[in-house]
């Protein structure tokens, strides 16, 4: 089943490839795997037959979004570039971590990571395009987690490595949790 999710996954990220001699811009990138983060996901469940997996997926990602949304229309944040007041939290951010974070959840760190890495670069893309602070982009990547983390039941529960970045100082770091 893993090996059906893997190869679903990889058809569905291959899409995001440019075409030869093409250039993938930030914003291009960001644009692109906001969408085929959470769009690869539900090809590897649908494809590895993990519907009970694709209906977690849908909730937590309804709910990531609606969060986003909500707090775009209630705090007053303006973007870096000052082209409006809805920077916070992030949008791109969101919905590539509700992917992502939901691949981590369910299916375990291995292939989880690679998403995650993969989630840090849209966050890294609209901080470097200036559309929104790292503040911004944190929450999102928090908010989505979260959902992830409440709402999707894990298949690999034995092990789970999850990053960790903030606090009052600049630090950084990783919770290993081994079931027993």
């Amino acid at each position: 089943m893993i090996a059906r999710f893997a190869l679903a996954t990889v058809l569905a990220l291959s899409l995001a490839r440019p075409t030869v001699g093409a250039e993938l811009s930030r914003s291009g990138y960001a644009d692109g795997m906001r969408v085929l983060l959470p769009l690869g996901a539900a090809a590897g469940s649908a494809v590895a037959g993990d519907w009970e997996g694709l209906k977690q997926l849908a909730f937590s990602g309804a709910v990531t979004v609606a969060l986003t949304e909500g707090l775009k229309h209630t705090v007053d944040s303006e973007r870096p570039d000052r082209a409006g007041n809805d920077s916070f939290p992030s949008g791109h951010a969101a919905t590539a971590f509700a992917g992502a974070s939901y691949v981590y959840y369910r299916y375990g760190w291995q292939w989880g990571l690679p998403a995650e890495l993969a989630a840090a670069g849209v966050a890294w893309a609209q901080v470097e395009d200036r559309r929104h602070h790292w503040v911004d982009v944190l929450a999102a990547a928090g908010l989505a987690n979260l959902s992830s983390f409440v709402y999707v039941d894990g298949r690999t529960p034995d092990v789970i490595v999850m990053p960790i970045v903030g606090g009052k100082k600049d630090s950084f770091g990783v919770l290993i949790k081994l079931g027993f």
